[in-house]
């Protein structure tokens, strides 16, 4: 037995070594990929470009249970859906504005919604659309990176060499041998005003959906609200617009506390409001007509437009309006994923909203006079008051989907350097996603009351809302052929046949509401003009200063003769400065040293990076270089951020990029050490610890005696001498008073004011 106990001991000893060795060759490999990463840093400081292997990413979604994809499901109901499923509520009245005046009107209007609702919503955004995901995002923007990621056509100077190391991030090219994404994908590239013209139409589609995020609130409140005159007629339309307005400003009231619980606190309500609408439909077809199921087949539209001609080619402006929300199952779905919207939509929503729509139309056909208030007026006697609660807080919630989805549209803007600098609140640690922009929440709440109280009822305000949703529509079909040439590379029949059917409907709707122009349609429109201007001014001067820095640059021969010289006095501390450029040190260090001739014991020079993808791990969020010789203690900290990573309060990024900081050095250690050809493993570990102490010590050191300083600098952009008279309005004066009139850089990176120095520079560009 005590032998036995010896063998086993040795061979526990011995499989404990080896597991042992086995843990440290992890350990070493680890480490040294970390520092070939970091090493790529080094090598921009002089190659302005580079090829480097990406790296394999993780895709999109991780393999998820079917218990987990149904709680999905049913959280989505209550944050994707709301838009959509109160729709019942105002298409039919939009639709007949002024009455009905043939009784198979309702059929080919009904036919329409039907297939309509089949193509655009079904087909389009629930089994395509949702396909052309960034990395698990949807949304313009999103389809924005994806083509930008296949191709160089962005814009914004975002795209170096080490962010192709970012998981999730890779510059892929498509394959060669097939001609025609690769004739796509080359005119894309090589023509300027192309890139500046997708950049357009990323704007336009952006600020569609920030004006849907305004007109949804109004129409669904209203339409809500005037319910009650069912059951109180002698409530005027000024009071209900008074109604209105109240629960609007209370809606925006309560935006700051955040969306934390919103799937399963929103979700039984409006799980409700689709089983009671459902529910209802099929009773008004089986008690009034069951007739109405001959929509089914698309002969009454052609019927309807021979009939009505130019009018029905008008009351098309109503019937988008079934489909709108349609655009936020895209929009929302970083929250969930693709398998989880699919079975919310296609077991709920859809059959629900389709029996809604069917159910109204049995009813009208045996009570056309009923057509101005064909929901409230179809819904039995018993269960009104029931009914009106529900619709009451399913508009609401409607409402506050469209809001969210806003704040997460400026989000992924501002980090894509297309909208002016506003601050950002993360208001859930389990959903990063989820987003408070109390500028944005307060213009929002304003626009919303203004259109309201301009317009009082719900009538012109759809005309507004149908632009805004037929702008989206066509928006998303241009770039999804785009995707589906470049990089899915379908078959051109499938293109042809989508182009043909879904994308010309969509075309058709556009044409519709845009003849509504001067009966509210306008409004979206002004939205976007105003929008679309301040995104384009912003960004402009963005890249232009970016552009000035990038040409004016220092040199890394530079930067050593300045830190090496005697002159410069070195004092204890470690000094941040922050600059946006990567390859390179921002020109306004030299000022700095001109007028302020000391440098910090410990030097590093902060980018803040917005990459075009929903967020960065960890892992990879902080990417350093070192400036040789070691003694200068200059650094290089990449820090890259996805548009949906919350920015941490200073102290924690503090923290955080010391301890990195600290680990790279101990990378720089191990790898000096693992170069040597000693044999003696406990020498070696004894130098290795020595050489960590000794590196590591200088920061610490640092931090005891000076603590951290942060440096940044404060550009003022001028257009040059020469310039046109366009150029000068739009740098000196557009884009410098919105510079003036948002959140300077030391806000929104939450710097602290007393550990803050402002370096002040002007850049004529």
């Amino acid at each position: 037995m005590e032998g036995g106990d010896i063998m086993e001991g040795e061979s526990s000893r011995e499989e404990n070594h080896v597991e042992g060795e086995e843990e440290h060759q992890h350990g070493i490999d680890k480490v040294l990929r970390s520092q070939r990463l970091s090493s790529k840093i080094a090598d921009s400081f002089e190659l302005e470009s580079g090829r480097f292997t990406s790296n394999q990413g993780h895709g999109p979604h991780q393999a998820v249970d079917w218990e987990s994809v149904l709680k999905l499901a049913f959280q989505s109901i209550g944050v994707v859906y709301g838009d959509l499923g109160t729709s019942p509520l105002y298409v039919l009245p939009g639709v007949f504005p002024d009455g009905i005046k043939h009784n198979d009107d309702i059929l080919g209007v009904l036919s329409l919604i039907f297939y309509s609702l089949m193509l655009i919503t079904l087909v389009k955004y629930v089994f395509i659309v949702l396909g052309a995901n960034d990395n698990g995002d949807g949304g313009t923007f999103a389809l924005y990176s994806l083509i930008c990621r296949y191709a160089k056509v962005s814009l914004t100077p975002n795209q170096q060499a080490e962010d192709r190391e970012v998981s999730h991030y890779q510059l892929e090219v498509p394959n060669r041998r097939l001609k025609m994404a690769s004739f796509v994908k080359s005119v894309l590239e090589k023509n300027e005003k192309v890139k500046y013209l997708i950049l357009f139409i990323t704007m336009l589609g952006t600020s569609m959906v920030l004006g849907d995020g305004i007109l949804t609130p109004c129409i669904s409140v209203l339409s809500a609200v005037g319910g009650i005159k069912e059951a109180a007629s002698s409530l005027t339309n000024t009071t209900i617009m008074w109604i209105s307005v109240g629960i609007l400003i209370f809606l925006f009231q309560i935006q700051r506390f955040g969306t934390d619980k919103i799937g399963y606190s929103f979700a039984p309500v409006l799980t409700i409001w689709f089983l009671f609408i459902g529910a209802i439909g099929f009773y008004n077809f089986l008690k009034y007509d069951t007739g109405v199921i001959k929509a089914l087949n698309p002969w009454y539209i052609i019927d309807y437009f021979k009939r009505n001609k130019k009018d029905a080619w008008i009351s098309l402006g109503g019937v988008i309006l079934c489909l709108t929300g349609s655009e936020a199952f895209f929009a929302d779905l970083g929250h969930f994923n693709v398998r989880s919207i699919q079975i919310s939509s296609c077991c709920v929503v859809f059959p629900s909203i389709i029996l809604a729509y069917f159910g109204q139309a049995s009813y009208l056909r045996k009570n056309i006079e009923d057509v101005s208030n064909a929901f409230y007026s179809s819904v039995p006697k018993p269960v009104y008051w029931p009914m009106f609660v529900v619709a009451l807080m399913s508009a609401v919630i409607a409402s506050q989907s469209m809001i969210s989805a806003s704040f997460s549209i400026i989000q992924q803007s501002l980090a894509l350097g297309c909208f002016p600098r506003v601050k950002i609140v993360h208001t859930s640690s389990k959903y990063r996603g989820q987003v408070y922009v109390p500028e944005i929440n307060t213009l929002l709440m304003v626009a919303c009351v203004g259109v309201t109280l301009g317009f009082k009822d719900t009538l012109k305000i759809s005309n507004a809302y149908g632009i805004a949703v037929a702008f989206v529509f066509t928006i998303t079909s241009t770039f999804l052929v785009l995707v589906m040439v470049m990089i899915w590379k379908t078959n051109i029949l499938w293109i042809i046949l989508y182009v043909l059917t879904i994308m010309l409907a969509e075309f058709l709707f556009l044409s519709s509401v845009l003849y509504k122009f001067t009966a509210g349609g306008y409004l979206p429109l002004l939205f976007t003009l105003i929008l679309v201007a301040i995104m384009y001014l912003w960004n402009y001067g963005y890249r232009k200063k970016y552009m000035y820095e990038l040409e004016n640059k220092v040199s890394t021969g530079k930067l050593i003769e300045i830190a090496s010289d005697p002159n410069i006095h070195r004092v204890p501390g470690i000094a941040l400065f922050y600059t946006e450029l990567v390859q390179g040190i921002s020109p306004i260090f030299t000022h700095y040293v001109s007028n302020v001739p000391a440098l910090h014991s410990v030097l590093v020079f902060v980018s803040i990076k917005s990459l075009p993808i929903s967020t960065v791990p960890l892992e990879d969020r902080f990417l350093f270089g070192r400036i040789e010789p070691h003694e200068l203690g200059i650094f290089r900290c990449v820090v890259r951020y996805g548009y949906k990573d919350p920015r941490t309060e200073w102290e924690c990024f503090r923290e955080a990029l010391v301890t990195r900081l600290k680990e790279f050095i101990r990378r720089e250690v191990l790898m000096s050490t693992l170069a040597c050809n000693e044999e003696d493993e406990d020498q070696v570990a004894r130098m290795m610890e020595e050489m960590v102490q000794t590196a590591a010590g200088k920061v610490d050191d640092a931090l005891r005696l000076g603590d951290v300083v942060y440096l940044v600098g404060e550009n003022e952009v001028m257009a040059s001498k020469g310039s046109s008279l366009v150029k000068k309005f739009a740098i000196n004066y557009g884009y410098n008073w919105l510079k003036r009139s948002v959140r300077q850089a030391d806000e929104v990176f939450m710097i602290p004011k007393k550990r803050l120095l402002k370096v002040g520079m002007t850049c004529e560009v």
